[in-house]
């Protein structure tokens, strides 16, 4: 048995934007979940804490050795 991930987006018909491409001669199992609708505004991005908001720039610039 084999397993492989497939996303699937329709547009505003109900259509499939892109047709994927299926083995020959398989039987195929599908399990349909929606993850988002597309008319909704993406998620927001949340801030960090205020107490750490400065000090991951910092941590990054002594990463990069430019500190």
């Amino acid at each position: 048995m084999q397993a492989e991930r497939l996303i699937l987006e329709t547009d505003r018909a109900v259509n499939l934007k892109q047709v994927p491409k299926l083995p020959p001669n398989k039987q195929l199992e599908a399990i349909f979940i929606v993850i988002a609708d597309a008319t909704e505004a993406p998620f927001k991005r949340r801030a960090p804490h205020p107490d750490i908001a400065g000090k991951i720039q910092i941590l990054a610039n002594i990463i990069e050795g430019t500190l």
